[in-house]
């Protein structure tokens, strides 16, 4: 691995590329996370709401938006969006320099698509609250927005912090697709750094121990939060003890 540290032609070294990389991979990673868990958390309740409208508006961005690749969905944010608004608008869109004309469209395709899964982790939290939650806010006075929000996400939000990990993990693999639209993560760098030193396992490898590195650690955080946010009596240890 001596090669990640020769310096390179634009006066850096290998192993820069490859943190200017991991950079990258982690601000688009919390950028599209954000914007992910606001809109899922939108969409998975509209999944659950009594309006009949907002089920129907909710199932139509989940089977849109989870059905269609990710890849594909970053090239049409990238290529086909540019061609289809107003003339004037595609021509500003397209004289954005980069990286933000690729980091963009990456945020875009990663956040809805997200969000898609989100949306079914919230909802199946809400789900799982017993029927009455909703009529008992109702009965307390509140809306069903005042229900929703002080009442069924909160709790919903415990029950899903497992799977919400899994979901935040898998989006931070997923960014490795932002290579495909031009911007330089963590994989377009260590493809970049093995095209100037054909080092491909050396590369690659190093990739793969910073994706490794970085996944561990947020796993140990999300442990962290879970046990933190845990509703006392449903833990498994809990339950054996």
């Amino acid at each position: 691995m001596n090669f990640l540290f020769e310096q390179t032609t634009d006066g850096n070294t290998y192993f820069s590329w490859l943190m200017s990389g991991l950079l990258w991979t982690l601000v688009l990673w919390v950028t599209a996370g954000i914007a992910a868990f606001i809109i899922g958390l939108v969409i998975g309740s509209f999944r659950t709401a009594p309006s009949l409208i907002l089920q129907a508006i909710g199932r139509c961005y989940v089977q849109i938006f989870r059905n269609i690749p990710l890849i594909v969905q970053a090239f049409l944010w990238y290529f086909v969006f540019p061609e289809i608004v107003p003339a004037s608008f595609g021509n500003y869109i397209k004289s954005v320099p980069p990286p933000w004309a690729s980091f963009v469209p990456a945020v875009i395709a990663l956040s809805l698509y997200t969000a898609s899964r989100v949306a079914e982790q919230i909802r199946a939290g809400i789900k799982a609250l017993p029927d009455g939650q909703l009529k008992a806010g109702h009965a307390l006075g509140m809306s069903t927005f005042q229900s929703y929000r002080m009442v069924l996400i909160p709790q919903a939000l415990r029950i899903t912090v497992p799977t919400l990990t899994s979901e935040a993990l898998g989006l931070l693999k997923n960014t490795s697709v932002a290579l495909t639209i031009g911007l330089l993560e963590l994989t377009a760098q260590a493809q970049q750094i093995n095209e100037f030193t054909f080092k491909t396992f050396g590369a690659f490898g190093s990739a793969t121990v910073i994706y490794l590195v970085t996944a561990l650690l947020v796993y140990q955080v999300a442990a962290l939060i879970e046990r933190l946010v845990e509703i006392p009596g449903t833990s498994t240890t809990a339950s054996r003890g």
